[in-house]
């Protein structure tokens, strides 16, 4: 039986970036995909979001994601655009880029870190004790690991063999989405009815002047509301074309389907992230509809906040208490992407009341603060973890200021390639001694000149000094001493 200290069940966007995280801190993971390698039927999720952007750039790896996709504002709430040009941010748009690259780079960068990937296989079942998990897979063969990670959908086995109960709202209505080919020309773009809303766009495009320009030859991507909620079952080619028929009158000759897929605006949340040696990560902790598109960039910045906990965990750094910290701080994220997904499908009807509701919501988030506070939770710059009572910048996210240090000009960013903690001092140098930690935490003496300025939280009086998490929150803040530093040190990463 071989053994890893983590296995990862599902290679898609949250188990390869997982899968990263911890490679980059020398922990042995491995990754099961029941997939060959990282083809993708269908192209799923359209891009990333501002803030998983700076979760890539943390990495050293935004520039493989942006040469690829397309730069754009991309925050909406239920259709209303939310421009963020004016955010402080090094990246104040999203990227247009479908999942199934996203996919490819992500696999690609976990590859050059040397992650075993088990392909063709799948975890059909485990046992776990007090000391490990025993992983079964799909070809009758086992792995153990210390620790087990369910990447593996919304349908996800991990789930369901741990126990953990998956509550929520049950789908009121269901949409196909599909890549294909048609023999005639359809009507481009969005339309709404008394069915739903519907849209036909060439999987291929480039954005000129902010507008979305489709190529002229290619796959098309089309996207239909379904006039009853439909199966479970796998969706077929009569479906779509029944579909398309009810709301063009015609199927427009499709044919040659790559992908045809079924959604809902079903919204479910795992009660817990963790059953001891178990955890969930991802599309297997949380589901709902993709309006606003967030649930790919949830995924990944779930692994990104387990990632380093893990791996201290299991290089024995600190405490396995660590871990319920995950839990505590990525549940009401999600938990809040599920009532803004409720409330974004809500608004989506098809109904002369929800329409001039509709309205009245859009004409509000062209205010200049309703527009900033809505486009800071959908774009994912507004995440606040709660730890406690103290300093405003506690617990958000470390702005990518240009520092001057005595080696010159750096990005904070820039410090975060390795994804170890930092020690941010902008005060006298010297003047923090983290001596019993230099092992674990990169101490920085630098010079910052001006104000901070975070979205949804505004200019803030520059500290003194900040400690910085791997995944780019900050966990203590100084006042010009040292008081609470051992303790942040000790809570987040081990005792002296």
């Amino acid at each position: 039986m071989a053994e890893h200290a983590v296995v990862v069940a599902g290679g898609g966007p949250t188990g390869l970036m997982l899968a990263g995280e911890l490679a980059l801190a020398r922990v042995d993971v491995a990754i099961v995909e029941r997939r060959a390698g990282q083809e993708l039927l269908g192209s799923r999720a359209g891009g990333l979001h501002s803030r998983t952007i700076e979760v890539l750039d943390q990495r050293g790896i935004a520039d493989r994601f942006l040469s690829e996709g397309q730069v754009a504002q991309v925050a909406a709430f239920a259709g209303t655009p939310l421009d963020i040009s004016d955010f402080p941010t090094r990246h104040p748009y999203g990227l247009g880029l479908w999942q199934n690259h996203i996919e490819r780079i992500l696999a690609g960068w976990v590859d050059e870190l040397e992650v075993p990937i088990y392909g063709e296989r799948e975890v059909t079942g485990f046992a776990q004790d007090d000391t490990g998990v025993d992983v079964e897979l799909s070809d009758d063969t086992s792995l153990r690991a210390e620790y087990l990670v369910g990447c593996d959908g919304g349908r996800s086995l991990v789930r369901r063999a741990a126990g953990i109960e998956f509550p929520g709202w049950d789908p009121t209505t269901s949409f196909l989405i599909a890549e294909v080919e048609l023999a005639e020309e359809p009507e481009w773009g969005i339309r709404r009815d008394a069915l739903g809303v519907h849209s036909f766009g060439r999987l291929e495009y480039e954005i000129r002047d902010g507008e979305v320009v489709y190529m002229d030859r290619g796959p098309v991507r089309v996207m239909v509301t379904e006039e009853h909620v439909g199966p479970t079952t796998e969706p077929t080619l009569r479906d779509l074309s029944e579909a398309l028929i009810a709301v063009w009158g015609t199927d427009y000759g499709v044919h040659s389907p790559t992908s045809i897929s079924r959604f809902t605006d079903m919204a479910r949340q795992a009660v817990a992230y963790r059953e001891r040696r178990v955890l969930l990560a991802g599309d297997a902790a949380h589901v709902h509809n993709p309006v606003g598109g967030q649930g790919l960039n949830t995924g990944v910045q779930d692994a990104v906040n387990l990632g380093w906990k893990l791996a201290q965990v299991v290089n024995q750094t600190s405490p396995d208490s660590l871990l319920d910290t995950y839990h505590a701080e990525r549940h009401p994220v999600a938990a809040r992407v599920l009532r803004n997904t409720l409330a974004q499908v809500a608004l989506l009807r098809q109904d002369d009341r929800i329409q001039a509701l509709r309205d009245t919501i859009a004409e509000l988030l062209t205010m200049d603060e309703p527009r900033r506070r809505f486009a800071a939770m959908m774009s994912g710059l507004d995440i606040h973890y709660d730890l406690g009572e103290g300093h405003p910048l506690l617990g958000r996210r470390m702005p990518d200021l240009d520092l001057v240090t005595p080696n010159g000009q750096l990005r904070v960013f820039t410090l975060l390639h390795d994804a170890r903690p930092v020690l941010l001092n902008l005060g006298d140098p010297g003047g923090l001694d983290i001596t019993p930690w230099a092992d674990r935490v990169l101490a920085i003496d630098a010079n910052y000149a001006g104000d901070w300025e975070l979205p949804a939280l505004g200019r803030v009086a520059a500290p003194a000094a900040v400690l910085i998490r791997p995944d780019g929150y900050i966990a203590w803040v100084g006042d010009g001493t040292d008081t609470g530093l051992r303790d942040a040190l000790t809570i987040w990463f081990g005792s002296p």
